[in-house]
């Protein structure tokens, strides 16, 4: 997408940069619920994407995992499970 449409990329990026300094939430924090918000959405694309970021941005592997374990009351079971291994995907990776 960035490549093919570099403009559009740009403005979504600048969004996404917005969004995240409209208010008081720290770095790390909007990083976590970020993923959380992937995680609600089911995209592995996202998963992987915001746990590389967090990595990254030094967030321990443990607390991202974490959050795939909050998502199983309100997801379920399956779905927390499945989430958990994308995170993995990456975690267990680097």
């Amino acid at each position: 997408m960035a490549r093919a449409y570099p403009e559009v990329w740009r403005a979504y990026a600048a969004l996404g940069k917005a969004c995240s300094e409209a208010g008081p939430i720290d770095g790390r924090t909007a990083r976590l619920v970020k993923l959380a918000l992937a995680i609600g959405a089911l995209s592995e694309g996202a998963v992987h994407s915001h746990t590389r970021r967090a990595l990254e941005e030094g967030v321990p592997a443990e607390e991202l995992k974490q959050v795939a374990l909050m998502a199983i009351p309100t997801l379920g079971f399956p779905q927390g499970v499945k989430v958990l291994t994308w995170i993995e995907d990456i975690t267990d990776a680097a």
